[in-house]
């Protein structure tokens, strides 16, 4: 258990981080046998207002979207309302017909891409990158950047498409890349519920749990709770940033024409965590049922093969970890960069929000910021050894 040491050390972690520019603020969320035992905040939500990060301050997810876009799909999928082998080209035209780059040349898929391949980044799509594949990714966000604000602002639907029609880094299910592939679920299932994504999420999981400040955009009534998003300046400060990201809305003043499955939901810490504990308890919160048990189990355990797992070697802060159903899954706590607790699983942001759930020692925390290029950055590290190696 924690004790005051640990927590001494935890406040003083982030207090450090924060003094080295390395963070404007965060808050910590800590949860054992499913109970609440320590919460921090620190730091600032704005440093322009001096206002300081609270416990309702609402953070943009970014790729901590992705966890959420699984478990829509788990709740389709164990209706029968999908089915993990189907090819992606049955819902989205622009998945007909794909080519892979190979040997500086495009060549016809070996098999189609499989819904099963978009849950577990083995689909080929990528964010961005040097080679075709990539840079034909970064031209449909372009793309859709230059139309974000305007009267014509491409749809979830319609991105999915553009990036259906980019070549692929590889031939579906061969190797694993980090991309696009949580965006095309969210197409998926808006085609398969009749609903827009978004309303999806609302009636499925955000409005049974209560998660109330979730959501795509924030109304002007909350506007006053959305955290500033910062990134280095060069000199060792911190900087606003004020750029839109993966065609995401940085001032989410509006709602948003594509409701990006991999990156679009701003969320708070209580409200994260309620997704958090219900995956905990085997798919349920406080009596609410969401999904089966044995669905959770399978949410949350590794997919990839062998060969699948190499393409994880250039990622470092994945060692000893393999992947499944977008989020990690650590499978050899001795490989891994820190103190971790087997089979947990979990996933973070861009802007550094992150959440890890250990069943082994049923524990489960939350971290929040906001700061660009973050990720699992080194405070996030160095509170994981703290909390995980107190238990």
């Amino acid at each position: 258990m924690l004790n005051k040491n640990d927590i001494i050390n935890i406040k003083d972690a982030i207090r450090s981080s924060i003094e080295r520019n390395e963070i404007p603020g965060a808050n910590l969320l800590i949860f054992k046998n499913g109970k609440e035992i320590f919460y921090h905040e620190d730091g600032l939500a704005s440093k322009e207002e001096q206002i300081s990060i609270k416990r309702d301050t609402i953070f943009r997810l970014f790729s901590m979207t992705k966890p959420i876009t699984s478990a829509a799909a788990m709740i389709l999928l164990e209706r029968g309302k999908i089915d993990l082998y189907e090819p992606v080209s049955r819902y989205l035209e622009g998945f007909r017909n794909q080519l892979v780059e190979e040997n500086n040349s495009l060549v016809p898929v070996r098999r189609e891409m499989r819904i099963k391949d978009l849950l577990n980044m083995t689909s080929g799509l990528m964010y961005g990158g040097e080679c075709e594949a990539g840079k034909a990714a970064g031209r449909v966000f372009e793309e859709v950047d230059k139309r974000l604000l305007t009267d014509s602002p491409l749809n979830t639907i319609e991105i999915a498409n553009l990036l259906g029609k980019c070549p692929l880094a590889f031939h579906p299910g061969e190797s694993w890349v980090y991309g696009t592939s949580a965006d095309i679920l969210a197409a998926i299932i808006e085609i398969v519920s009749g609903k827009r994504y978004g309303e999806f999420l609302k009636e499925e999981i955000f409005e049974p749990m209560g998660m109330r400040d979730t959501a795509f955009y924030v109304p002007m009534e909350k506007r006053e709770r959305l955290a500033n998003t910062y990134g280095a300046d060069g000199k060792g400060g911190l900087s606003l940033y004020t750029g839109n990201h993966l065609g995401i809305i940085q001032s989410m003043n509006r709602e948003p024409a594509y409701e990006a499955g991999g990156a679009g939901l701003v969320s708070t810490i209580d409200d994260y965590a309620k997704f958090s504990l219900m995956l905990m308890n085997s798919g349920t919160y406080e009596g609410t049922y969401i999904m089966h048990p044995r669905t959770v189990k399978y949410m949350t355990s590794k997919s990839l093969s062998v060969v699948q797992e190499k393409g994880l070697e250039s990622w470092y802060e994945l060692e000893g970890h393999s992947y499944g159903n977008l989020m990690r899954i650590l499978t050899d706590t001795s490989k891994a960069g820190t103190i971790g607790s087997p089979y947990e699983y979990g996933w973070d942001g861009w802007l550094g929000c992150y959440f890890a759930n250990c069943p082994t020692d049923n524990l489960n925390f939350l971290f929040m910021t906001q700061k660009t290029d973050a990720g699992t950055m080194e405070i996030t590290r160095k509170l994981r050894n703290i909390i995980i190696s107190s238990y």
